[in-house]
């Protein structure tokens, strides 16, 4: 059985195959992750929400035309990766530029669920060509199921969408939390912790950075989180000179991810998205974590900063990690 969806897109075709094919453009829109080797045999991995990877190849590539990709999920037995197959087809239009998608190769009740997914993820592709970027996804707001992974990608989905909301003209400003450090000079420490972790696992790196701090991050990230994926959460690591399980440690990607989020926003004068069951599960990793001996005297965290107990998660985690609300 085949899906089959058009919207109007309110671009020239080149910029709306830009927005369907490219990880920075993507990652407006429709994934939290994107590896994208955009050629006819060249494979691509989109973490669409936390917890859930589609993977696939891609079969035909037309610059502003077409694009054909097989299509399945990560970890997948029903719709494993390649199980089927991805037609879009861009047309100008009055308006801009019509996309048709077509989403062969599902079983009856495969094709509900991605009418009701590509349905979505379409009306975010308008709202990123009309607005620059679609905003927080909220099927995204709390991973099911809920672990070191699912976390981490949620987390830095939101973190992700703070650094997209600053101008580069503000990349020089103070970080207002740590004022010795630039909001660039922050953004390096994040990049460091992130490749860090990266490392333990086995990720490797791109050689040339993106000058944008968003696509800096996002692509120490993704290879990072995917080397995860395929490690695994069981064993233990070492994080400086302490051993500690895979899982836990992993648990300080969403943390940074979290926090800097709000450092950044803080400085910038953006809002952090966050839903409660999350920013509680970050919480419950920070009290685990981040130990007596971490704080002070030149430690990764300042003292915690009392709080009314009755306040909003977000600001209970900010309070611990030794920020004042």
């Amino acid at each position: 059985m085949a899906y089959e969806k058009s919207v109007l897109v309110p671009l020239g075709a080149d910029e709306t195959f830009a927005l369907i094919t490219q990880p920075d453009r993507l990652r407006r829109w429709h994934t939290i992750t994107a590896r994208v080797d955009l050629r006819a045999g060249g494979a691509y991995r989109w973490t669409i929400i936390p917890g859930h990877t589609a993977c696939g190849t891609f079969t035909e590539v037309e610059p502003g035309k077409r694009v054909v990709f097989t299509w399945g999920w990560e970890d997948s037995a029903d719709l494993p990766p390649g199980a089927s197959t991805v037609i879009v087809t861009l047309e100008p239009a009055e308006g801009g530029t019509l996309v048709r998608l077509v989403h062969e190769g599902l079983t009856d009740e495969q094709a509900a669920s991605h009418a009701e997914g590509w349905s979505h993820y379409l009306g975010r592709l308008v709202t990123a060509a009309t607005q620059g970027d679609a905003g927080p996804d909220e099927w995204a707001a709390v991973p099911q199921p809920l672990d070191a992974i699912s976390s981490a990608e949620a987390t830095l989905a939101i973190c992700q969408l703070v650094l997209r909301g600053i101008a580069e003209s503000a990349y020089s400003d103070p970080s207002v939390i740590c004022p010795k450090f630039t909001i660039t000079e922050l953004a390096d420490h994040l990049i460091g912790s992130v490749q860090f972790f990266g490392y333990e696992a086995g990720a490797q790196f791109p050689c040339a950075p993106a000058a944008i701090l968003e696509a800096q991050v996002a692509a120490v990230a993704q290879p990072t989180l995917e080397a995860w994926h395929a490690r695994g959460l069981d064993g233990i690591v070492s994080v400086g000179p302490h051993a500690m399980p895979a899982a836990t440690a992993l648990g300080i990607l969403s943390i940074e991810f979290l926090v800097h989020a709000w450092d950044f926003a803080r400085a910038t004068g953006q809002q952090v998205v966050v839903s409660d069951a999350l920013a509680e599960h970050v919480l419950q990793l920070a009290h685990r974590i981040i130990t007596p001996e971490a704080r002070g005297g030149g430690n990764s965290f300042a003292d915690e900063v009392p709080v009314d107990p009755d306040a909003q998660v977000m600001d209970r985690l900010i309070a611990f990690t030794g920020r004042a609300v």
